[in-house]
């Protein structure tokens, strides 16, 4: 790992910044400064990633260019209500995009579950909630990745993706970061270490469009078909199917054709 100091972004009061050229993932350098005692919350950003990870170890394709960022915290709350993150970081991200894009792109905008934003209906964005420590744990430490597709974007994945730039958009992946920043601080205050949850859960349907649209999704060796139908009051997906409403833990997610 070689850190660099150049395109250095503001980051709000509270936070501090580890500047890499290069590593393996920036989720695996916060867990490995977690495991070392860091107390958060910290952001590690790098310009590139050699073995960038997204759900279930897939590989993210880490094309320079594009913004690569993970936020090492310690949430004063149960390892249970740390996992509320999860939706919380969707909402933070979407709201990065907005601020970032023209305009007349925000209505295109939607947030799939469990971690994708989409810009007319193409993978712009994605997010990596690491829970560490064990279930029974009183407290733990969370890493949230981020990715977002500023100049590149990857042609071999099942989900269609894209980037800003194909939007005429030129953006630094440190201005990106400053405004991913001062996002998660807003949000993380609207969260309030799971106190305001019901609101958060509010604001992540807002963001992801009406119910009913078809989707597909599949568990395992499991395929299921069916209509979006919101979420429940903990954050799961609700799938309306032909055998009735299912509740979906995990899962990848895709709009039917």
């Amino acid at each position: 790992m070689k850190q660099f100091a150049r395109n250095t972004p503001k980051l709000p009061p509270g936070y501090r910044l580890v500047q890499l050229d290069t590593v393996d993932s920036t989720n695996e350098e916060a867990k490995r400064r977690a495991d070392m005692g860091e107390p958060g919350p910290l952001w590690i950003w790098s310009a590139r990633q050699s073995k960038g990870r997204g759900r279930a170890g897939r590989q993210w394709t880490s094309q320079v260019g594009n913004l690569f960022a993970s936020i090492l915290l310690r949430p004063n709350c149960t390892h249970q209500t740390a996992g509320q993150l999860a939706l919380v970081a969707g909402i933070i991200t979407y709201d990065t995009i907005s601020k970032l894009i023209a305009y007349e792109g925000r209505s295109r905008l939607l947030l799939k579950w469990p971690n994708d934003v989409l810009l007319a209906d193409e993978k712009v964005a994605g997010m990596l909630l690491e829970n560490l420590g064990m279930a029974e744990d009183a407290r733990s430490a969370v890493v949230i990745g981020t990715g977002i597709n500023l100049a590149n974007y990857p042609e071999d994945i099942p989900q269609p993706a894209i980037c800003l730039e194909a939007y005429g958009l030129t953006i630094t992946p440190a201005h990106a970061l400053e405004v991913l920043a001062a996002t998660t601080d807003e949000w993380l205050k609207r969260w309030n270490e799971g106190a305001s949850f019901p609101s958060i859960r509010r604001a992540w349907l807002d963001r992801a469009g009406p119910v009913g649209r078809k989707l597909v999704v599949q568990l395992g060796d499991e395929t299921i078909e069916g209509s979006y139908a919101g979420l429940d009051l903990g954050g799961a997906l609700q799938l309306k199917t032909e055998h009735g409403t299912r509740t979906i833990m995990a899962g990848d997610v895709f709009f039917a054709p």
